[in-house]
């Protein structure tokens, strides 16, 4: 492996730190959107249960809200009707909207930064073929100009093994990262949808708490 990455010459190290990014943002994402973690299936059922006699205490709401970030969605709206017990319904849904986004903002967290990867390594690579062909042009430049049959052949090989490798390892980093992108996008907007279907359930039997 070391041998390979003498070959390829310093544009693989910036496609290196990329693909070491890419991969812990990946495990993160991959551990951050778990359905336990993001929206599990009966919470809302458990909240509107825990809340038939009215609004919870603070300390429920709070173990509430450290529970997914579904749970916080939620803990929001028990925390508007402990502030203000008559809060009207556009109070309601304000409060809930501003959640919401909140927990968009943390579904989609880190996405850009892997969209980022997926762009910019194949211009890594392309810049590590381009250095490589001017290696191969170097290599067959004499003292006063072109060579026809001369040239350097241990330039010549190390300008093609930079221009192979780089170009393969900007594509080997590009496309997981892309497919990875695409498919923690899918899960943070599903995951949304199904959050918006369960506040607006929830937000109906707030509205039933209020003095």
């Amino acid at each position: 492996m070391f041998s390979i990455i003498q070959a390829a010459g310093w544009p693989i190290w910036p496609l290196i730190a990329c693909s070491i990014i890419g991969l812990a943002l990946v495990i993160e994402r991959l551990i951050s959107l778990k359905a336990a973690k993001v929206a599990p299936p009966d919470l809302v059922d458990e909240a509107i249960m825990a809340s038939r006699q009215g609004v919870p205490p603070p300390v429920v709401v709070a173990q509430l809200a450290e529970n997914s970030v579904l749970g916080e969605l939620l803990a929001s709206g028990f925390r508007t009707l402990n502030h203000n017990p008559s809060a009207t319904e556009a109070e309601l849904r304000a409060s809930l909207e501003s959640a919401g986004r909140m927990a968009a903002a943390q579904l989609h967290k880190y996405l850009g930064a892997l969209a980022t990867i997926a762009s910019a390594a194949p211009l890594i690579g392309l810049l590590g073929t381009v250095i490589g062909m001017i290696e191969i042009f170097g290599s067959q430049a004499g003292a006063g100009g072109l060579t026809p049959g001369g040239g350097n052949p241990e330039q010549l090989a190390r300008g093609i093994s930079i221009a192979l490798y780089s170009t393969a390892f900007g594509l080997i980093v590009a496309i997981p990262a892309l497919i990875f992108w695409r498919y923690f996008r899918y899960r943070a907007e599903a995951y949304l949808l199904q959050m918006e279907v369960s506040v607006e359930r929830f937000t109906h039997h707030l509205l039933t708490l209020r003095r």
